[in-house]
């Protein structure tokens, strides 16, 4: 643990560190050149592998790639009917996608608010902005941590409505024992290179529901009745059709084919990146008041983004600190803004979440990455620890 008391004064210069890297080697560049030279690098057999790789890991009966989280979460919509005249709840505090993928169907977001200790949606949060209209959830495991769904699917059940999980952050996170998605009707993940699993970009819808996965299967490429590959396979001709109106939501055998071999490294890096997390706690703990993100009861995280929330008391506001960190190398981040504050939603009631727009200001996002070293994460406690404890050298 660093202390008030022995604070080193890191020095300005030496290696920048990068808030996300994703871990690659010589095992992704030997599968992406191997789909090139196959010559089939649209959806084909790698994004058939990578499917069975991530039901596998997620321990679910189907799973559906698609170009990216965003676009499963409008497929979400679409396949439970949402349209105009319907409300769907989400978080205000989650990337602006969640609620974008409402307004692609016409339909309207509702903000909820989040409780303080994981920054999730609750049953009782997302109770408290039910409208007349209201039609779906989308739930969100912020951060990867795992939000409470059982309570929140108990809700969607007594309601009648649609549910969603936004699991974009939590592959390799686990609820009560088992992987994010498990139980899941519709789960969304991403890979984005700001998660753990990355493709570049892409993402995945796991289910249980076997005509719901079909029906995912037709909508991701342009509704029709075969895909290009099984058309391609057959030993006869086959006249596919295009049973209602669908999407250009592919995943290339490229991406698809990094994605088999990052799949493959998912255990070594959630249990990397809780390494990782273990040492930001025992560093930053001489910080009075310095909250940091955690387990919750229900689960375990895969600590896709270490965050951790500034006390009342700390000496320089969040974005002084951000900028402090910026000169010493580091790049660090804001947490993540309320939606309900974006222009893009300022046509919307306006709604008060105090809990959320508490975090948005307080919160920052620290380097976290497979290849983060013990200097790196030094470094880092040393400028947060000696703002608190000498800010005075700091602002010169």
């Amino acid at each position: 643990m660093t202390t008030t008391g022995d604070v080193r004064r890191p020095t300005r210069g030496g290696r920048e560190i990068a808030m996300a890297l994703p871990w690659f080697d010589e095992r992704e560049v030997v599968a992406a050149a191997a789909a090139v030279q196959s010559g089939w690098v649209s959806q084909g057999a790698r994004v058939i592998e990578f499917e069975s790789a991530i039901a596998d890991l997620v321990e679910a009966p189907y799973a559906v790639a698609v170009s990216s989280c965003t676009a499963a979460l409008h497929l979400g919509m679409v396949a439970y009917g949402i349209g105009p005249g319907d409300d769907v709840l989400v978080p205000s505090l989650s990337f602006v996608a969640t609620a974008n993928a409402v307004r692609y169907v016409g339909a309207r977001p509702i903000f909820a608010d989040v409780e303080p200790r994981h920054h999730n949606v609750t049953a009782a949060t997302l109770e408290a902005a039910l409208t007349p209209a209201t039609r779906a959830i989308i739930a969100v495991d912020q951060y990867g941590t795992p939000a409470d769904i059982e309570p929140i699917r108990a809700l969607a059940r007594r309601r009648g409505l649609a549910l969603v999980e936004d699991a974009a952050c939590a592959v390799g996170s686990t609820y009560r024992g088992r992987p994010v998605g498990a139980d899941s009707e519709f789960a969304a993940f991403s890979f984005h290179p700001r998660k753990i699993l990355v493709t570049g970009e892409g993402g995945m819808i796991t289910t249980g529901d076997a005509e719901l996965a079909e029906r995912l299967r037709r909508l991701r490429q342009h509704g029709m009745s075969v895909s290009t590959f099984d058309r391609h396979h057959e030993h006869r001709p086959v006249m596919e059709q295009y049973l209602e109106t669908g999407y250009n939501y592919r995943l290339t055998d490229i991406q698809a084919a990094i994605g088999v071999v990052q799949a493959a490294k998912l255990p070594s890096m959630v249990r990397r990146r809780r390494e990782l997390a273990r040492r930001y706690h025992e560093l930053l703990g001489g910080v009075p008041g310095l909250e940091m993100v955690t387990d919750p009861e229900h689960g375990e995280t895969n600590y896709q983004t270490f965050w951790v929330m500034l006390p009342d008391g700390y000496p320089v506001s969040r974005d002084t600190l951000l900028a402090i960190l910026k000169r010493y190398g580091i790049n660090a981040r804001h947490g993540i803004p309320c939606a309900h504050h974006e222009p893009a939603f300022s046509d919307l009631d306006p709604v008060a979440l105090p809990v959320s727009e508490h975090i948005a200001q307080q919160s920052i996002l620290l380097p976290l990455f497979h290849n983060l070293s013990d200097d790196d994460q030094q470094r880092i406690a040393d400028v947060i620890c000696g703002v608190w404890a000498d800010p005075r050298s700091f602002l010169d």
